[in-house]
């Protein structure tokens, strides 16, 4: 088998569960908590655009993610969950992400990796803080959170869970089209060697600017899928938490990868939730992050290209593509 025939494979039958999980476990835990992994699943794709394909490294992409799931919560809202409410949020949140992207790039992009990273920071808790100010309350209700409500047509759960997968694979092929593309390519290379790439007569900051661009409207879209998903929306979207989740997901799905963010995203989710209702028995699941910092202690040293990564070079080595 050779690792295309194996990703197509491994694609088609993630998909055809993921269609076919409502139907053999019903509608409730499972598919509530898949909905959340779709949503985190296309953060940590998009956040993968920019470490693994582009070697840019930020701590608060959460920025985008929260802007999504605050601006489509509060037109819905306010529009008595509408749907007009809904289309309304999605058009002002992708808006606002390219705007916020093209600012923070104007600004930050041109500087040293290191210090992109802390000024992304600052922005993401910059938001943070915002969101729960007592300013900002009438929107956001501050550190209470905002409960939202839904168009009629997405009350049921079961739609709700068809409206984020369908989301999901659309991005996910908008994505790898991206990646596959000759502005993909060039990004790749800038992430092996810049230097090359600005003597071959590039623009850097102008690719780097359209990956920031893109990869922030696709965490905007997965912080709309969360909301629609979870019906609530509080200050914690904007937590450096969040960015750090992210990157733990990217990192051991597999950097550079695209679809390692699936199944970090799976596993991460998952092993939250488990060690959640773990905790009341056992105390020490409650501090579940620990156990999460020693994973990413042994996916680094023993799996450098995460559990993707890993089994895609395995299998190239075992077709004979690889030396």
């Amino acid at each position: 088998m050779t690792p295309r025939t194996w990703k197509i494979g491994s694609l088609f039958l993630l998909l055809l569960l993921a269609v076919l999980v409502p139907v053999l476990f019903g509608i409730g835990g499972p598919t509530n908590l898949l909905e959340q992994v779709f949503a985190f699943a296309l953060f940590a794709m998009s956040y993968d655009l920019l470490i693994g394909y582009t070697g840019v490294v930020s701590f608060g992409h959460a920025v985008f993610f929260g802007t999504g799931a605050y601006v489509a919560g509060i037109f819905l809202v306010h529009s008595g969950g509408s749907t007009a409410g809904l289309l309304m949020g999605i058009v002002v949140a992708l808006g606002v992400s390219v705007l916020l992207s093209l600012l923070i790039a104007s600004i930050s992009l041109r500087i040293r990796t290191v210090y992109f990273a802390m000024i992304t920071l600052a922005v993401g808790q910059t938001f943070y803080v915002l969101a729960g100010s007592q300013m900002l309350q009438p929107l956001t209700n501050a550190d209470d959170g905002m409960t939202v409500p839904l168009p009629v047509w997405l009350m049921h759960d079961r739609t709700v869970y068809y409206v984020t997968l369908l989301v999901l694979v659309c991005c996910v092929w908008l994505l790898r089209l991206f990646v596959r593309s000759p502005v993909g390519q060039v990004l790749q290379g800038i992430r092996e060697n810049e230097g090359r790439v600005l003597a071959l007569g590039h623009s850097v900051y102008r690719f780097k600017a359209v990956a920031f661009v893109i990869s922030g409207l696709m965490a905007t879209i997965a912080g709309i899928l969360y909301v629609i998903a979870q019906t609530f929306v509080s200050t914690g979207v904007y937590d450096v938490s969040i960015s750090l989740d992210v990157l733990l997901m990217t990192i051991i799905g597999g950097v550079g990868t695209l679809y390692g963010g699936l199944l970090g995203a799976l596993l991460i989710i998952g092993a939250q939730t488990e060690f959640t209702n773990l905790a009341g028995t056992f105390p020490i699941f409650g501090r579940y992050t620990i156990l999460f910092g020693v994973l990413y202690i042994v996916i680094v040293r023993f799996m450098p290209r995460g559990i993707v990564g890993t089994v895609a070079q395995a299998l190239k080595r075992w077709s004979g593509q690889e030396e």
